[in-house]
């Protein structure tokens, strides 16, 4: 990957835990995240109404298993895949694939993030 390619976001120590900065990728607004160590960037439109999808709430995917016909579904949160969901309307994606939770057809564009030399970047090249 070339580093023409790379779009800086800001050094990685200026990057806090909760933390979210907005770049310019190719024409397009993308919310770069840092969540629980871990970065990730999405198009910063929401698919269902336009709103500012990364300005929303982070949290973790709510994951359910269906033991048998009359028993309440089993409910849990999983520890390894988080969501952020629009603040305009709730829509609520997976972070690291776009996802929508409602309908994985619908898939919100993501970016790869890049760590190089203690600084943060967006690749420009979508996921």
């Amino acid at each position: 990957m070339s580093t023409a390619e790379l779009i800086e976001v800001k050094p990685e120590a200026e990057f806090e835990d909760g933390d979210r900065e907005l770049v310019e990728v190719n024409g397009a607004q993308v919310g770069v995240l840092r969540v629980d160590g871990e970065f990730y960037a999405v198009r910063n439109r929401c698919l269902h109404d336009c709103g500012p999808v990364a300005s929303g709430k982070v949290g973790r995917k709510l994951v359910g298993e269906f033991v048998e016909p009359g028993k309440r579904v089993e409910k849990d949160y999983a520890d390894d895949e988080k969501i952020i969901s629009c603040p305009w309307h709730g829509w609520s994606y997976d972070l690291e694939t776009g996802e929508q939770l409602a309908d994985d057809d619908i898939v919100l564009p993501t970016y790869d993030v890049v760590l190089e030399d203690g600084v943060v970047y967006v690749d420009g090249q979508r996921s």
